[in-house]
């Protein structure tokens, strides 16, 4: 856009910013400086005049550093954009990028990784190419809109047994004194809550009330926190944990080694295609038979209840018994 001041010279000053131009020129008079606004908004708009050579590279990483840190998952947001940057759309200029370029890196990421992390992926450089329209003025369009995502893949369904919980505590889940036992715990606490593994990792002891036997969690997922209310058996299972120091992590397993322990042990169980995120669905599918479907959302954070869906995996066998 163009703005007209008048300088201590007396004289007047256009500048014109537009879709990562810049340009400026001093005038005797102020209408001379308007008309040479105008026509070189008309020329940039045609065409006439280049324009910005920031490449992809440049605005992701210029996203990375003044976008990113505002929001919660601003490290996983880095590294993705990192990552992208040092690709070979990194290349490409900005203003020049077309349907096409994200077309083919999304073909390759496929390759390389499932559809779920193409998908986010692609998200986050809508954001970027958004940001570049409204904010930066660098493009007119955002390439994104002209490309198809990949289909997403069907939710897992995956149940857990009682002989499986039985497996991993067998197979190192016994001492609550190291953190790969620790971690077998926060299973099974997770089976009982709902809560995810960030949540039950950063939760702390000051934030456990045990005669209202509810947890609060001060930030989740969603942007927002929440109370968890907790089963008899949950409230068990914390109690069973060694108490640290006044205000420590209840569980004192680090959120990086938590998803290896797990799968040291479940391999060691012989237990196949098992994750932690399973529990999640585990716990909502047994909760489902107990509450209805807005408590259900509010216990485990849901803001909309068609997300249930995605985890409630009640069979059919279970359903025939619930009716009779």
């Amino acid at each position: 856009m163009a703005s007209i001041k008048k300088l201590q010279t007396g004289k007047w000053q256009a500048q014109v910013a537009m879709q990562g131009i810049r340009k400026s020129k001093s005038f005797e008079k102020r209408v001379d400086a308007k008309d040479w606004a105008a026509r070189q908004e008309f020329l940039i708009r045609e065409g006439e005049v280049s324009g910005s050579t920031e490449t992809m590279r440049d605005a992701l990483l210029r996203y990375a550093r003044e976008v990113s840190p505002s929001k919660r998952g601003a490290k996983w947001e880095q590294l993705r954009l990192e990552k992208i940057a040092r690709g070979s759309l990194g290349d490409v200029v900005l203003r020049d990028v077309q349907p096409i370029d994200i077309a083919n890196w999304r073909d390759m990421r496929l390759r390389e990784v499932a559809a779920g992390t193409v998908n986010r992926e692609m998200t986050l450089l809508s954001g970027v190419f958004s940001i570049a329209r409204k904010e930066w003025g660098i493009i007119k369009v955002n390439p994104m809109t002209d490309v198809r995502k990949p289909t997403k893949p069907n939710p897992r369904d995956r149940r857990i047994s009682d002989e499986e919980i039985a497996l991993l505590i067998e197979n190192g889940g016994g001492d609550l004194g190291v953190q790969i036992g620790r971690a077998i715990h926060a299973f099974q606490f997770a089976i009982e809550t709902g809560m995810r593994a960030g949540e039950i990792v950063g939760l702390v002891w000051d934030d456990v009330n045990f005669e209202t036997r509810v947890a609060k969690l001060e930030m989740t997922k969603n942007g927002t926190g929440r109370s968890v209310p907790l089963s008899t058996a949950a409230v068990a299972l914390l109690k069973a944990l060694p108490v640290g120091e006044t205000g420590g992590a209840c569980f004192a397993v680090k959120s990086a080694n938590l998803d290896v322990l797990f799968r040291r042990v479940r391999d060691r169980a012989g237990i196949k295609n098992l994750t932690f995120h399973d529990s999640r669905h585990e716990a909502i599918t047994r909760m489902a038979s107990k509450l209805d479907v807005l408590s259900l959302a509010r216990v485990v954070g849901h803001k909309d209840i068609r997300m249930l869906q995605i985890y409630y995996n009640e069979t059919a066998e279970q359903l025939a018994q619930r009716l009779g």
